[in-house]
């Protein structure tokens, strides 16, 4: 039975998303002892942007938005006027998430929700490890604010405007999907180079072999390979991430077979268990032995995002999706091992996916 009326259940659901986003907000905050806001504060900013969302939706103008944001402004500047006990510039953190906190609670009203709470909970996380984020912004070098430039040139430049359909012979070729594979292998490369130089060359195998197999098995074989060609001492290191990797890839496909073929589960479960079961003990017994060797040196890298094997593998790629169309084409489904043997060089989600649709 509802105690609320039914015209009005949405809007107190909206208000009550917009405190619990001003509270999450604002309950950082009052940790803060220089902080000049807090919880109240915060939850009052979030349910004022619903407020004046909700009367600019009413009212068929979004003045009243701008409206009650220039109030906030004008009460924030009043209140950093009037109270000047600190001679030293504290910063405009807590202005700055004020603001985004009455974005939200606007948000929230007009029907993101979900979007407005992942927002709060990212806000949170900045506000927090404020400390953790200075060390990691004065850790970074020259090289690596240029990898990371690279890399979002990659990802959110190139990657959006290239277009989503197939062209070339067979139509086997998607321009987005291939430079998804080089933005992968660069982003890999980044993430790599970077757990090496923050959890470091021991700690970070683990994470990177996890990772990396859920990514691209492919992908972390080929990078983890050119580091131990290019550093014999991590040699060991190397080899464990690439085990790991690919024990990860057999435990992701026998998932995904056991979700999409439940009658498979036992056939394949045996056919997988083979190589799982020996890859995890001696992913284990290779972990304790670089355990007791020490912190291994990081090795010397010139470019973190790889870029030149990127786009070597991204045309490798595309190589090899033109030979599995055409060897499809000539054998056709009497040659189905080929074919699953030149894709699963690239994708063995695919062939598996489509093996089972078959089935």
């Amino acid at each position: 039975m509802s105690f609320v009326a039914p015209e009005l259940a949405a809007p107190v659901e909206a208000f009550a998303t917009a405190l619990g986003i001003g509270l999450l907000v604002g309950m950082e905050r009052e940790r803060r002892p220089d902080s000049p806001a807090g919880l109240r504060t915060f939850a009052l900013v979030s349910m004022l942007g619903c407020l004046f969302a909700l009367l600019g939706e009413k009212t068929g103008g979004p003045w009243m938005l701008a409206a009650g944001l220039l109030v906030i402004s004008v009460a924030m500047i009043a209140s950093n006027f009037s109270s000047r006990q600190e001679e030293q510039y504290r910063g405009f953190t807590t202005e700055a998430a004020i603001i985004v906190t009455y974005g939200l609670g606007a948000a929230v009203w007009f029907g993101y929700d979900t979007l407005a709470v992942m927002l709060a909970i990212t806000t949170t996380i900045l506000l927090y490890f404020k400390a953790e984020l200075r060390d990691f912004s004065e850790r970074l070098t020259t090289r690596d604010i240029n990898s990371i430039l690279q890399f979002a040139v990659l990802s959110l430049v190139i990657l959006p405007i290239l277009p989503n359909h197939d062209f070339g012979p067979y139509n086997a070729i998607n321009p987005r999907q291939v430079w998804w594979m080089v933005v992968l292998i660069s982003g890999l490369a980044l993430a790599g180079y970077m757990a090496l130089r923050i959890v470091g060359a021991r700690h970070g195998a683990a994470v990177l072999g996890i990772f990396g197999g859920l990514a691209s098995s492919t992908a972390t074989t080929m990078m983890f390979s050119r580091h131990a060609a290019a550093h014999a001492n991590l040699v060991h290191m190397s080899a464990i991430v690439i085990l790991i990797a690919n024990v990860m890839v057999m435990i992701r496909i026998a998932i995904v077979s056991s979700i999409v073929a439940p009658n498979l589960i036992m056939p394949i479960g045996i056919v997988f268990a083979c190589g799982i079961v020996p890859g995890v003990a001696m992913a284990l017994y290779g972990w304790r032995e670089l355990s007791a060797a020490g912190e291994l040196p990081m090795p010397e890298v010139k470019n973190p995002t790889e870029l030149k094997i990127a786009l070597s593998f991204g045309l490798l790629y595309a190589l090899v999706l033109l030979a599995s169309a055409w060897l499809q084409d000539i054998a056709g489904d009497k040659g189905l091992f080929i074919v699953a043997l030149a894709s699963g060089l690239t994708d063995a989600d695919a062939s598996v996916l489509s093996t089972l649709r078959l089935f």
